[in-house]
């Protein structure tokens, strides 16, 4: 207790005892009342009046100390002990009605803490870009996807800057201002581009915080769309080419239809149309062939029949299939298999398929006196940072042609790419045989390796993980 109420306490007590203090002196002086008697009531009263303020004292010094405690406990955000109130008295009443209301107090501490957790963690989780601002633009939260995705430090602290501050682009800024600035106050929608540096496809979303009919605060989503913008650019370009491509033997299959419909008298024009409608059907029915053995490759409806291969034979049979259109093209074929090559773990017919479209390829690029040269050599790949590396062999397939500009070779595994494409369609070509090669190679577990030099010619190489077993006699 303070010494303020110990001292008001005293006063009272000295108060109360005063007037019959007197009494007692005044009945003694005048023989009323003996000395002795006197002095020993005034004692008596004094002892007694003492023995209650020490009582009291005492109580109200227990309860100070429990309420001092609970304040503590409170300040500190956990449950205080429980307050022993003593009887019903007003002061037992008062340390219950505390203890109520910390009681409650803590459990809406608590329920709130619980509740932040769990914000913060769905904030963690989100792919999504997540700031949500003052109603002056400064930030007051950002998950770790905003801090990537606008290339801030991961550790800084960027409470009560100015968001636009953060990422200076201009597209991002006038979104800002505009969602801010908006008159009917809601959720306000945008697409656009950003570098941060790289390029970034961004779709926004702002959406106010509302408090006594005024926005707060704003919260601002941005979802990253660069892939699904460059799948539609993928998608576009596919159904254009795709079009084109289609729509060229078309045309000539309906004119010379309609030219042979209207009559041509002579035979040996009526033979040449005939033939080039056939050759326009052929071409038609391979592109369609082409589409579907990609489309289902891609979408994993041709399942792989895995077996142990000789590489030797893999090389052997196609040399030898393609050998009569290398012939009358006036092109040297031949095969090669290096000694003590591992056993390949594939599907025949599709590893049959990949150097089918190599060497018919390979064949159609390289001119008459020109040399293509099929082999089968083992080779070791190297895998993640310090594992060991791979056993497998490589199917190389080289030509003395004339060769690829350095500049196309990353995408000429791209559907309907082509260096010349005035070329590639008088031979005949879908522009889908790489892509074919590419996606049989990748569920082979292998990979793809292109290497051409101008009027030297060009060098495709496959390569393959090794069988565990050998294969059958």
């Amino acid at each position: 207790m303070g010494k303020s109420i110990k001292l008001r306490l005293a006063i009272v007590i000295l108060l109360a005892l005063a007037p019959p203090a007197i009494a007692l002196v005044a009945l003694a002086a005048i023989g009323a009342v003996a000395w002795p008697w006197a002095l020993a009531a005034l004692m008596a009263g004094a002892l007694a009046s003492a023995a209650g303020a020490a009582v009291t004292v005492a109580a109200w010094t227990r309860s100070a100390e429990r309420i001092e405690d609970a304040g503590e406990a409170l300040a500190e955000r956990r449950r205080p002990a429980h307050l022993h109130h003593e009887g019903a008295d007003p002061m037992g009443r008062a340390e219950h009605r505390l203890l109520e209301a910390i009681d409650a107090a803590v459990s809406e501490l608590e329920a709130l803490a619980e509740q932040r957790d769990e914000f913060e963690a769905i904030l963690r989780s989100m792919t999504e870009a997540v700031v949500v601002t003052g109603r002056r633009g400064e930030v007051i939260l950002l998950n770790g996807a905003a801090r990537r995705m606008f290339a801030l430090d991961a550790e800084s602290n960027y409470r009560g800057r100015a968001f636009v501050e953060l990422c200076r682009d201009p597209r991002l800024q006038e979104f800002v201002a505009r969602s801010m600035g908006a008159a009917d106050r809601g959720v306000v929608s945008a697409e656009f581009q950003i570098q941060t540096p790289a390029p970034h496809y961004l779709a926004a979303n702002a959406a106010p915080v509302r408090a006594a009919d005024a926005a707060a605060a704003w919260v601002l989503v941005f979802h990253d769309i660069t892939q699904l913008k460059a799948y539609e650019t993928v998608r576009a370009d596919f159904i254009a080419n795709l079009t084109h491509e289609i729509r060229t033997p078309l045309s000539a299959l309906c004119g010379y239809a309609e030219t042979l419909m209207s009559g041509v008298e002579d035979a040996d024009t009526r033979r040449r149309f005939l033939g080039i409608i056939e050759r326009q059907s052929r071409r038609l029915a391979r592109l369609v062939d082409d589409l579907i053995t990609l489309s289902d490759l891609e979408r994993g409806f041709s399942p792989l029949k895995t077996e142990p291969l000789e590489a030797r034979r893999v090389i052997e049979e196609a040399v030898e299939l393609m050998r009569e259109p290398a012939a009358r093209q006036g092109v040297e074929l031949e095969g090669r298999c290096a000694p003590e090559v591992a056993p390949i773990a594939g599907d025949r017919d599709r590893l049959h398929q990949v150097m089918i479209n190599l060497l018919d390829n390979a064949i159609k690029y390289t001119p008459r006196g020109g040399r293509v040269v099929a082999e089968a050599r083992a080779a070791k790949a190297n895998g993640a940072p310090g594992a060991p590396s791979r056993e497998g062999v490589e199917l190389v397939v080289s030509d003395t042609g004339e060769g690829i500009p350095a500049a196309d070779i990353p995408r000429l595994t791209e559907r309907f790419y082509r260096v010349d494409r005035a070329r590639s369609r008088e031979l005949g070509g879908t522009g889908l045989g790489l892509a074919i090669v590419k996606h049989i190679v990748q569920l082979h577990h292998g990979h793809l390796r292109i290497e051409s030099r101008l009027r030297e010619g060009t060098t495709v190489t496959v390569w393959l993980p090794a069988a565990v077993e050998a294969p059958p006699a």
